[in-house]
């Protein structure tokens, strides 16, 4: 159960990480500028929900007992909870990019990540109201909370591929802020069977 849990856990990590996923040599200063704006406030955030996405993966290793996988993964929700909104806000202060339509992307994007932050928040109440002391329906509730999980992590990422699109896209992917923390290599904890 907690294996889905992480794979889950790992594919909402992914869609903020995608802010890395276009390249270019387009040198639009002002674009450049929102970008590093954003990417710098972006950095730490992505850190956290990898750090999260670490000790869930660890627990899991550890086949720890029910009441540490909630205490695990009730701290990893609110820290990836607090990361996506602090990325919202991140969006949000920078104030809207400098091309055309950016604007409308960018209320989107901060719409979607604050919309993250809630839907990992209600994940955080739902472990911690799960029954750690019967086993079987401690698996039960944390198989209801992997499906939710994976749900999240496939909800519409438009706002964010929007975001990463065009010039914002290329003048963010060249911010070191937006890119990938550490070496965490992308292969899914669900590789891990």
């Amino acid at each position: 159960m907690n294996k889905k849990c992480a794979a889950a856990l790992s594919g909402g990590a992914v869609l903020v990480m995608a802010l890395s996923g276009c390249t270019s040599d387009d040198d639009d200063n002002k674009v450049d500028d929102w970008a590093k704006s954003v990417c710098d406030q972006v950095q730490p955030q992505l850190k956290k929900i990898s750090d999260a996405n670490t000790s869930i993966q660890k627990q899991t290793a550890d086949n720890s007992r029910p009441a540490d996988v909630q205490r695990t993964d009730s701290a990893a929700f609110q820290q990836i909870s607090d990361a996506y909104r602090a990325m919202g806000a991140a969006v949000e202060k920078a104030g809207a990019p400098p091309v055309e339509g950016g604007e409308a992307t960018q209320k989107a994007a901060a719409k979607e990540l604050k919309e993250s932050s809630t839907a990992y928040a209600g994940l955080k109440k739902q472990v911690d109201g799960l029954d750690t002391k019967d086993q079987a329906k401690f698996a039960d509730g944390l198989k209801g909370v992997a499906e939710e999980l994976s749900e999240i992590s496939k909800s519409g990422d438009q706002a964010l591929q929007k975001l990463q699109s065009g010039e914002v896209g290329k003048a963010m992917a060249k911010q070191p802020g937006c890119q990938k923390p550490g070496a965490t290599n992308s292969a899914s904890p669900s590789s891990k069977t």
